[in-house]
């Protein structure tokens, strides 16, 4: 009985583990051929690589954004995902401004002591946090966008798939060599 609980959690361990090597595969195809930012039904995944808004979610977590639609209707209390200068901002909306039609907004990350510098302009806004996060696998998302990662990442599925093909070969032989036996 406990061989078969160990081979069942085996299997489901490894289904999780392929399921998991195909998505990232995917994302990473999918942005290359692109040249975009990967999404899914107007979702993103983020990487967190600060701790300005723990504990609403960790250092190293992935998160999950509804991309922009209508970047000037966000209210107080958004966590909005935002582009300033060369880097990725998600922080939450304290105070929301509309200056002659223009909007923007005053942001800062929980964990931080005071409010950022900047007020954002609704144009910077890429989308809003979804609530869903996944804690330390950031840090592995972080890590595939180096191009030997996604070098590696398109090498294991296929090299799981021949070696898939190759002991179906080697089991389907012998299997032969039995019943000629």
């Amino acid at each position: 009985m406990k061989k078969k609980v160990w081979k069942a959690a085996a299997r489901l361990g490894g289904s999780m583990f392929l399921l998991v090597i195909f998505i990232l595969a995917f994302i990473i195809l999918s942005s290359r051929f692109t040249g975009a930012e990967p999404s899914i039904f107007g979702y993103q995944i983020k990487a967190v690589l600060s701790g300005s808004m723990e504990p609403v979610f960790q250092t190293g977590s992935i998160i999950s954004i509804k991309q922009a639609d209508d970047t000037d209707s966000y209210k107080k209390g958004d966590i909005i995902t935002f582009q300033m200068e060369e880097k990725l901002i998600t922080h939450r909306i304290i105070e929301v401004s509309n200056k002659n039609g223009q909007v923007s907004y005053k942001t800062k990350g929980d964990n931080n002591d005071g409010p950022d510098m900047w007020m954002v302009p609704s144009g910077s806004v890429i989308g809003k946090y979804t609530g869903f996060t996944v804690p330390y696998a950031g840090y592995a998302l972080n890590v595939t966008q180096s191009k030997e990662a996604s070098a590696l990442l398109l090498f294991i599925p296929g090299l799981i798939l021949f070696a898939s093909a190759l002991f179906s070969i080697i089991k389907a032989a012998r299997k032969l060599d039995v019943e000629r036996a």
